[in-house]
C-alpha cells in the first residue's frame, strides 16, 4: 500500500514582518521620483484570483505556450536531470508544475516537492491539494521572499530548481542578475535550473497580453491600491487611476503604470504620508522583461550555470532553459 505524502512547512516570512516589508517598500516606492510599486503586492486573495484569470485571457498567450512545452518536455527534463526534489520558486498554486510532477512521478523518481512563495495561505492549500495527488512523497514548503530566503530552500538528494512563467522578467537587470547568481550558488553539482521567459515579438502582440479587451488586466493592476488601502490605511480610490501598459523598445520589458486621472492628494495613514499624484502622473507597478537567447544565454553564464537545453514553442513566442552548476 503506497504511504501517505508528508507535509512540512516552514515558515521564515510571518505576517508581522510582511507587513513590515511592505510598509517599507511602499514608503520607498510613493516618495520616489518617478514612484513605483512592487509588483509582489499583487498577490492577495483577490489579486491572485484575478491573475488565474488573466492566465485563461485569450491575449495572454505566456501560460498556454509554457503549459504547451511543459507537457511535450516533462518527460525529458525528468530523464536529462535525474531528479528526486523538484523545487519551484515563486510557486502560487503550482497549477502548471503539476504537469512537470506528473512526469516525475510517473517516471518513479520523484521523492520530494518543495514550493517557495510569499504566501503562506496559497502554500498551504497547495500542499494540501498535492497530498492525495503523489501518494508517499515529501511536500517540504517554504514561506519566504525571493531576495532573502533562498538559503532556507531544501537541501539534499538531486534537486532541480524550477522558476516558471517567466517570473524571472519581473525583476530589473541589476535584481536579476544578483537572484541568478544566488539561485547559482545555492546549487550543487548535480542539480539543474529549469526557468521560463516569454520572448521578444511582435510589439502589438505583447501590448495586448497586459491589456486585454475584458479589463481584467486593469483590475489586477489596481488591486494594488486595494491593497494598500486595507493593509496600510490608504485612502486611494482605485477607480480614479488609468491603467497603462506600453512596450519600452529600449529596455525589451513591457511596464505597467498607474495614471493618475486628476490631481490627487492621497493619504497613508499607516506611513503617516500624503502623497500627491499631479494629473497624468504615472506610477509604475511592474515589468515584464522580453528575453533573446543570446543576451540569456550571457546573463546565465554570468551567474555561474551553463546553458544545456534550450526549447521554444513552434511559434517561437516562449522559452524554456535547462541549465547547471558551470564546471
Amino acid at each position: 500500500m503506497a504511504t501517505a505524502a508528508k507535509v512540512r512547512i516552514d515558515v521564515h516570512l510571518g505576517p508581522e514582518e510582511l507587513g513590515e516589508n511592505l510598509r517599507a517598500d511602499a514608503a520607498a516606492g510613493l516618495t520616489a521620483s518617478p514612484k513605483e510599486l512592487l509588483p509582489k503586492w499583487f498577490y492577495d486573495e483577490r489579486g491572485s484570483a484575478l491573475f488565474h484569470a488573466i492566465t485563461r485571457l485569450p491575449e495572454y498567450y505566456l501560460t498556454r505556450r509554457e503549459t504547451e512545452l511543459l507537457g511535450a518536455l516533462s518527460g525529458e527534463i525528468a530523464a536529462l536531470t535525474g531528479a528526486d526534489t523538484v523545487i519551484e520558486l515563486g510557486s502560487g498554486r503550482s497549477a502548471k508544475t503539476r504537469i512537470v510532477l506528473d512526469a516525475f512521478f510517473e517516471a518513479g523518481i520523484l521523492r520530494r516537492f518543495a514550493p517557495f512563495d510569499v504566501s503562506e495561505p496559497v502554500l498551504r492549500a497547495s500542499a494540501a491539494a498535492l497530498v492525495g495527488r503523489y501518494p508517499g512523497i515529501e511536500v517540504h514548503a517554504v514561506v519566504g521572499d525571493l531576495e532573502r530566503h533562498l538559503d532556507h530552500l531544501p537541501r539534499g538528494e538531486r534537486r532541480l530548481v524550477a522558476f516558471l512563467g517567466s517570473t524571472i522578467g519581473n525583476f530589473p537587470p541589476a535584481r536579476r542578475r544578483a537572484l541568478l547568481a544566488e539561485i547559482a550558488a545555492g546549487l550543487e553539482p548535480r542539480d539543474a535550473f529549469l526557468v521560463g521567459t516569454d520572448l521578444v515579438k511582435d510589439v502589438g502582440r505583447l501590448e495586448a497580453a497586459y491589456n486585454d479587451a475584458a479589463g481584467v488586466t486593469a483590475a489586477f493592476n489596481r488591486n494594488i491600491l486595494w491593497v494598500l488601502n486595507r493593509e496600510l490605511d490608504a485612502e486611494f480610490e482605485p477607480e480614479r487611476f488609468d491603467h497603462v501598459a506600453r512596450w519600452n523598445a529600449a529596455e525589451e520589458w513591457i511596464e505597467m503604470l498607474l495614471r493618475a486621472q486628476t490631481e490627487e492628494s492621497v493619504r497613508v495613514g499607516a506611513l503617516g504620508l500624503a502623497v500627491e499624484f499631479a494629473a497624468g502622473e504615472e506610477m509604475r507597478t511592474e515589468i515584464s522583461a522580453k528575453f533573446r537567447r543570446d543576451s540569456f544565454e550571457a546573463e546565465l553564464a554570468a551567474a555561474g550555470l551553463e546553458l544545456a537545453r534550450w526549447w521554444t514553442d513552434d511559434a517561437g513566442d516562449f522559452a524554456l532553459s535547462l541549465a547547471y552548476p558551470a564546471r
